[in-house]
């Protein structure tokens, strides 16, 4: 299969774009229940706003297909990604395979004692329209990374309350 979501598609997808953008937190819990809680794709919809999430093939391990829709008034983002590797419980990887959002992902878990984790979720976009993207990424990468962040924190406390997974 070849395209956006065949195995040409994926390939191009999985190379870092010019779009970055990076948020982290400590968790006070261990990383296997920190994991855990991440790679429960479909309670993610518990801890991101505006968006669902849902498996659309898989189990949530390599190879399965995650979609997010983020919905903001009458603004629609479908963002699909595919689970590339697992490494419980320190990383899963993901390559954003959809029309607009492309590019590699990488979510982390580092086990700082027992029971304290630093999560690094790092995206690489690559830009839509062109030379326009790139223009307008300084302005739009604030609020992508406050908006990241503020999700992880979110994340944190779930899990922290027992809430997660």
């Amino acid at each position: 299969m070849t395209g956006p979501e065949g195995a040409d598609g994926l390939a191009e997808a999985a190379q870092p774009g010019a779009g970055e953008v990076t948020a982290t937190v400590i968790v006070n819990a261990p990383a296997e229940r920190v994991f855990a809680a991440l790679t429960d794709w479909e309670r993610q919809s518990d801890w991101i706003p505006f968006t669902t999430v849902r498996m659309v093939e898989g189990n949530g391990g390599e190879g399965s297909l995650v979609e997010a829709v983020t919905t903001l008034g009458p603004a629609v983002v479908r963002d699909e990604m595919r689970v590339v590797r697992v490494d419980a419980p320190y990383e899963v990887g993901v390559v954003h395979c959809g029309k607009l959002l492309r590019g590699p992902g990488v979510l982390r878990c580092t086990p700082l004692d027992r029971d304290r984790t630093q999560v690094v979720w790092h995206e690489w976009f690559h830009l839509p329209v062109g030379p326009a993207g790139r223009v307008a990424w300084p302005v739009l990468w604030p609020g992508s990374k406050f908006g990241l962040t503020q999700a992880l924190r979110k994340f944190a406390r779930l899990v922290e309350q027992g809430r997660l997974p």
